[in-house]
């Protein structure tokens, strides 16, 4: 077994165990843990592609903007564990049953390709020049325009929807006016009271009162 298959077997182990520990970790902040976890490996994967672009963008994209945004979120929402713990059971037939049918599923594909490609030889080394990000962009713009522009119009329509929604006004919600803000005049705020100056008397401690009562009584 060569070093290269080692490593490959190595993180698809801890990618598959990261996964597996995403959807049966009970607690939410370590499920987006192991999900980084499993992001990393599968960046390792690419990288023994030979596509450095896809594991370097994987990283810095999901690892380093989404998953730390899903971090902070989980960690700044009031999640109930117990709550969400109850229903892990009742799905979980239901559960098993799809993982199983994908796995068959993704098994057969593999199967008919590795028996096609079984007595084909290994693709030849790259050369020193090749620039994974740019045949990666000649395929993407080339090839792939139609697919590429279509999903870019989707993740618009996306972003528009989530603001559209966002920004529906509510009946429990307050809103500011900043222009209302900053036309403010200090009479508007303030209100001055004219009240006349009160001397107070001064009190007498109790231990003064106690010693001239009893001086008063001898």
């Amino acid at each position: 077994m060569s070093f290269q298959v080692l490593v490959f077997y190595v993180l698809a182990a801890i990618m598959i165990f990261a996964a597996i520990r995403v959807i049966t970790s009970r607690n939410p902040v370590h499920s987006v843990l192991f999900l980084v976890l499993a992001f990393v490996s599968c960046s390792g994967l690419w990288l023994l592609l030979e596509a450095e672009f896809l594991a370097i963008v994987l990283v810095l994209v999901y690892v380093g903007a989404v998953m730390v945004l899903f971090l902070f979120v989980v960690m700044m929402l009031d999640i109930n564990l117990q709550r969400l713990r109850e229903g892990l059971f009742t799905y979980l037939p239901l559960g098993l049953t799809v993982a199983l049918l994908m796995v068959l599923e993704i098994g057969l594909v593999l199967w008919a390709r590795s028996s096609q490609l079984r007595d084909m030889p290994a693709p030849p080394p790259l050369p020193e020049n090749y620039s994974n990000t740019k045949e990666l962009g000649r395929l993407l713009y080339t090839e792939y325009v139609y697919p590429f522009e279509i999903a870019a119009v989707i993740l618009l329509v996306a972003i528009v929807a989530a603001i559209a929604l966002t920004l529906r006004r509510r009946k429990n919600t307050k809103y500011q006016d900043p222009a209302k803000q900053v036309s403010v005049r200090r009479a508007d705020r303030v209100r001055l009271v004219s009240m006349p100056s009160v001397q107070r008397e001064p009190e007498i401690p109790p231990e003064a009162g106690s010693g001239a009562s009893t001086g008063e009584q001898r």
